[in-house]
This record gives C-alpha cells, sequence and structure tokens, in this order.
C-alpha cells in the first residue's frame, strides 16, 4: 500500500458550470452535490484505504494553493503542487510523475480528476484495487472505462478489443483500440449500439517507470523538459523550475499526447454510477430529483414546476412557478435563467459576460 500514490488534478475552472463554478471559486471546490463535502474532499476520501495520506499529492493553479489547503488542512504545503500557468493535463501528469519518481521510484500512481462523481464508491475502490495489481505486475497504462447509458456526445470514447488474448491474465483489463474524442450523436449512437466502447473518465492508473518512459517515447519534448530539472523537484528550487519547465511545455492533454499512441493501454470496464459533473444536464442525471423530477439544492418552493434544476442559496427564499425544463442556478453575484436543452450555450454567456461586464462575473 505504501508504494502507491494519488495525484488528484485540481486545476481547471469548469466555466460551463457557470455561475456556480468561477475563476476564483471553480466548482472542485463546491458543494456540488448537496452533500456538506466539496468535489476535492470527495476525492480524496474516495482513496481512503487505497492510498495513505502522505502519498496524495494535488496538482493545481498557484492561484487555487490556499484554497487546496483550505479543503484539505491535514495534507502537507509540499504535496500540494502549483502550477504557474494552465498547460493542459500532460505537462501536470508529468510535473506530478517526476515529482514521485524521484521519492519512490518504484510507485504505483493513480491519476484521477478533482471534479468527478461517483455513487458506487465500494464498487469504484474495487476496481481501483484491481488495476493497482495489474499495472505492478506489468508495463501498462491502464484507464477506467465507463459502461455508456446513451449515445452522449459530451464525453470522450475507448473501443476495446474483446477475446482472452486481448486481456491482461487473471483480470477483466482489455486491450485499447482506439480512443475517439467527443464524436456527433451519429457517431455516438453506433458505438453504443456495438458494444465495446465505453467512455473515457480521463482516470488512470501505471507505475511511474511505466508513464515516464511514455513520456520520453511519446512526448519526448515534455520529458526533456523536467530531465533537466528532475534532481531540483522536492528542494528549494523546485518552484523556480517549474516555471521554466511550464513556459517550455506546450498544452497537450495527456490522453492526446500518450493514450492515443501508446501501444500498451488496457482499460477495466466498470460501472459505478460516474459522471464527470461537467454541465448542468449532468448535474440533473446524479442528483436527487423529486416527484416532478427536478432536482433542487435551496430553500425553494415549486409550483407547476418539472424537469429543472434548481441550484440557489440557502439564505435566499426562491419561489419558481411554471417552468419546465429549465436550469435556474444563482452564485455570489449572478442569476442565470436557460433552458436546460440550450445549455451548451452557458460558455457563449460566459465570454459574453468576459468581454461586456469586466471582471467579478466570471
Amino acid at each position: 500500500m505504501n508504494n502507491t500514490y494519488l495525484v488528484v488534478m485540481a486545476g481547471g475552472i469548469g466555466s460551463r458550470f457557470w455561475p456556480f463554478s468561477r475563476t476564483q471559486h471553480p466548482k472542485q471546490f463546491h458543494d456540488v452535490l448537496g452533500v456538506g463535502r466539496s468535489m476535492l474532499q470527495l476525492t480524496v476520501d474516495r482513496f481512503r484505504g487505497i492510498c495513505p495520506p502522505e502519498n496524495v499529492f494535488v496538482v493545481t493553479n498557484r492561484d487555487y494553493v490556499n484554497l487546496v489547503q483550505s479543503h484539505l488542512p491535514d495534507l502537507p504545503a509540499d504535496q500540494i503542487l502549483g502550477e504557474p500557468i494552465g498547460r493542459n493535463t500532460a505537462p501536470c501528469v508529468a510535473y506530478a510523475s517526476y515529482r514521485i519518481a524521484q521519492r519512490d521510484p518504484k510507485a504505483t500512481i493513480i491519476v484521477s480528476p478533482a471534479d468527478h462523481a461517483v455513487l458506487r464508491e465500494e464498487e469504484f475502490r474495487r476496481l481501483i484495487r484491481e488495476a493497482i495489481t495489474a499495472a505492478r505486475q506489468h508495463d501498462v497504462l491502464i484507464t477506467l472505462g465507463i459502461q455508456p447509458s446513451r449515445p452522449d456526445t459530451g464525453y470522450g470514447y475507448i473501443q476495446y478489443m474483446d477475446g482472452a488474448e486481448n486481456r491482461l491474465e487473471g483480470n477483466n483489463l482489455h486491450k485499447v483500440k482506439t480512443f475517439t474524442e467527443k464524436p456527433n450523436s451519429e457517431l455516438a449512437r453506433m458505438f453504443l449500439e456495438s458494444g465495446d466502447f465505453l467512455w473515457n473518465a480521463g482516470l488512470f492508473i501505471w507505475q511511474a517507470e511505466s508513464i515516464l518512459r511514455a513520456f520520453h517515447n511519446l512526448l519526448s519534448d515534455v520529458a526533456e523538459v523536467f530531465d533537466e530539472g528532475a534532481d531540483k523537484l522536492g528542494t528549494p528550487d523546485e518552484a523556480a523550475f517549474i516555471d521554466e519547465a511550464y513556459a517550455r511545455c506546450r498544452n497537450i492533454s495527456i490522453d492526446y499526447g500518450i493514450m492515443e499512441k501508446a501501444d500498451n493501454v488496457y482499460v477495466l470496464p466498470a460501472d459505478i454510477g460516474w459522471s464527470d459533473l461537467g454541465t448542468w444536464d449532468s448535474l440533473h442525471r446524479v442528483g436527487q430529483r423529486d416527484t416532478q423530477n427536478n432536482v433542487i439544492d435551496g430553500d425553494v418552493m415549486l409550483y407547476d414546476t418539472q424537469d429543472c434544476i434548481i441550484k440557489t442559496p440557502l439564505e435566499r427564499l426562491v419561489v419558481v412557478q411554471g417552468l419546465e425544463g429549465y436550469i435556474v442556478a444563482e452564485h455570489d453575484n449572478v442569476l442565470l435563467i436557460c433552458q436546460r436543452s440550450e445549455e451548451q450555450r452557458v460558455k457563449d454567456f460566459v465570454a459574453d459576460v468576459k468581454s461586456k461586464k469586466g471582471g467579478g462575473y466570471h
């Protein structure tokens, strides 16, 4: 157990969840599910018993380091890795992996986003343990694949190969054939009907040496940057080196840079009540619904209202009459009222607010 490490990626803004998720206070620091714990806290809780607290690392933007400390007060400051600028997930994974490998070359690393929901936690932990065992025994890059329940165009898809010859011995890990980023609705329907596609959960398990080898083979420019300063990690020179490293790294995801190109990628199918909680609609799907299919978080009185998601401050009484299929979301100084079917426009609203209203609203 002591060779198992957790890396939580907690640097994103989550603008599709506006006005709840804002630049100064992104969704991973909110109690999105209304359970009294933030998404970041729930993520770390989920790995209790799998990874010891001293092996938990959180990678975030330097602007959010204090937020991370306030949400995880027991996490030592040197286990919070601050990124000077956002460079997508490949440099983030490289930073954490090099840092952990310096401390423990035999480490097995789990990489998890900070803002996903998992409703079936015991099954999740069972699968993670299965993946850790396989990662320790083989030079493989493992990703968790979610059994799709609908032809969703908002997720990436993983196609796997069936048959005993395409499985790792003694477990349910399947060799990955292809990754497809966010397909159109027709393609998504075909994927669902074929039965050999899974949603890409963006959660990975591998040995430190396996992922570093993959960086050298497939993202050598990123590996070169971190190789040069690996000896500075964990020392007082780390922050200055990371400033320089991130300035030199290109903006690229771990999926595109490594997972789509590597020939030793395996997927573990998972049915764990998962959602990336990337949109208001995803919260409606996982939230507690009333008899009229409304998901409510706040002091709300409803009349003739159905299929809505309403999330408002507890100190404000909200009365809603006659709405069907709407998002009503208030946070801080912004109130959003938007049809659920039009929620993809939230990013446009944020862009307009930024250009027309200036700071303070995004």
